[in-house]
């Protein structure tokens, strides 16, 4: 006689409501930023586990992107509908800010947005929430047209440039950046414009109008071009034509710069420590037909046989100048980071600059907002190592729209191309060895 299942003793768990993983994903991807750190792309990952559905993971994405962007101003909501000020890391405020963000600003409805948000609050305060989203919804709530940046990152950024950058910066936080495109023929600029139905702004540049679907464009399946921010285009353009001379591209992956140089005639050596970006830089040069020598290697123990003509380092940052594209940085990046990275720059490039030879060109690159990472980096460099000296740029080597400084790099900020789409935020610095 068959014998009978043993009963549980705890009841089965109720199957989750529709759109419900995704919430509890976000969830789980914000508490990975504001918690412990984690950059809001590698822990999209993680987060998403068991998320099989394309638009299922593209909506954590944008929840959790969205609610980072304008996290100061969903907390002033929060505040002013509540007695008692919830603490920055209870549930319950993280849960109101999802279900906020989804209302005000993704144009979910309401009720579909507090019904995917109070199952969240597991046992805690549902009836909090369920108030203070209701008393929010019946005030008609509303975000600003500006989000508010982080008070402290306001205040660094205005004691680095004055109190109209960071105004410029919150401006340029709700413009969805363009899309830049590289071609790998410069000769072609007029044409592919014209069929990609963009804007150039320098040779072999193309500013698109806004498009999701980038490989389906003419050109992309062909190689004829990349997608690069204008700002990140100018450390290579700044070593001009290579006719076969040895360039060394530090901290290369995934391969814009790479291929920029390899297009343009250089001979490529391109150094990262990430196998895996590496992979996705051999995989970027294969489809626009353009080669490199690739090496996997970490930068404080490797060296080359013999120096090179030019090295270019794209130097490990705080990545606080691509800010638009990656709200996560503002909320993971403070002093301790960016003394810890303008540490680690100093050092590669100490090492990058024994490995010009006399007479080539050091271009260093950063794409942050923050002077210990450009000038005043740069600064420290040339009192110290006097065989460098700073090679300004041209006007014809730069972008519409960006000029270079009276010390001879370049700093793109907010302000530039504003009425254009702006830019990333970078600095570089092209240095000639004697």
């Amino acid at each position: 006689m068959a014998s009978t299942p043993p009963v549980s003793r705890y009841p089965a768990r109720a199957p989750d409501a529709p759109g419900l993983p995704a919430r509890r994903a976000a969830l789980r991807l914000l508490d990975a930023v504001l918690r412990r750190g984690d950059p809001l792309e590698i822990a999209l990952h993680g987060a998403s586990q068991g998320i099989v559905d394309r638009a299922d993971r593209a909506l954590v994405h944008a929840i959790a992107a969205e609610t980072l962007r304008h996290l100061p101003d969903l907390d002033a909501l929060i505040d002013s509908a509540t007695r008692n000020r919830l603490p920055d890391d209870a549930k319950a405020r993280m849960v109101l800010r999802i279900a906020l963000v989804q209302a005000l600003v993704l144009g979910t409805p309401p009720h579909a947005a507090i019904a995917t948000a109070l199952p969240l609050v597991d046992g805690g305060p549902r009836k909090l929430v369920h108030g203070v989203f209701g008393t929010l919804m019946r005030g008609t709530a509303t975000l600003p047209a500006v989000p508010a940046l982080l008070p402290e990152v306001a205040a660094r950024w205005a004691e680095q440039w004055g109190e109209a950058m960071p105004e410029a910066a919150a401006k340029a936080f709700v413009v969805r950046p363009p899309v830049d495109v590289t071609l790998r023929d410069p000769t072609e600029t007029a044409m592919w414009a014209e069929r990609l139905g963009g804007e150039s702004l320098a040779p072999g540049h193309v500013r698109l109008p806004a498009h999701d679907a980038i490989t389906e464009l003419p050109g992309f399946d062909d190689g004829a071009w990349w997608v690069q921010d204008i700002a990140a285009s100018i450390p290579a353009r700044l070593l001009g034509t290579g006719e076969g001379r040895h360039v060394l591209d530090l901290c290369a992956a995934p391969g814009g710069k790479t291929m920029q140089l390899a297009a343009a005639g250089w001979s490529v050596t391109a150094i990262d420590q990430s196998a895996k970006r590496l992979t996705r830089l051999s995989d970027n040069l294969a489809r626009v037909d353009l080669s490199a020598s690739v090496v996997t290697a970490d930068l404080r123990d490797w060296a080359p046989e013999a120096p090179a003509d030019a090295v270019l380092l794209d130097a490990p940052c705080t990545a606080t100048g691509i800010y638009r594209r990656h709200p996560d940085v503002l909320h993971r990046i403070g002093p301790r980071q960016i003394a810890e990275l303008a540490e680690l720059q100093a050092a590669l490039l100490i090492r990058a600059a024994d490995w010009v030879k006399p007479g080539g060109t050091l271009v260093y690159a950063t794409c942050s907002l923050e002077q210990a990472e450009g000038e005043a980096q740069i600064t420290r460099f040339l009192a110290e190592n006097h065989a460098f000296t700073i090679a300004p740029p041209e006007a014809e080597e730069l972008p519409q729209g960006v000029t270079a400084t009276a010390e001879g790099w370049v700093r793109t900020l907010p302000l530039p191309l504003a009425d254009k789409g702006g830019t990333d935020g970078f600095f570089i610095a092209r240095m000639v060895r004697h």
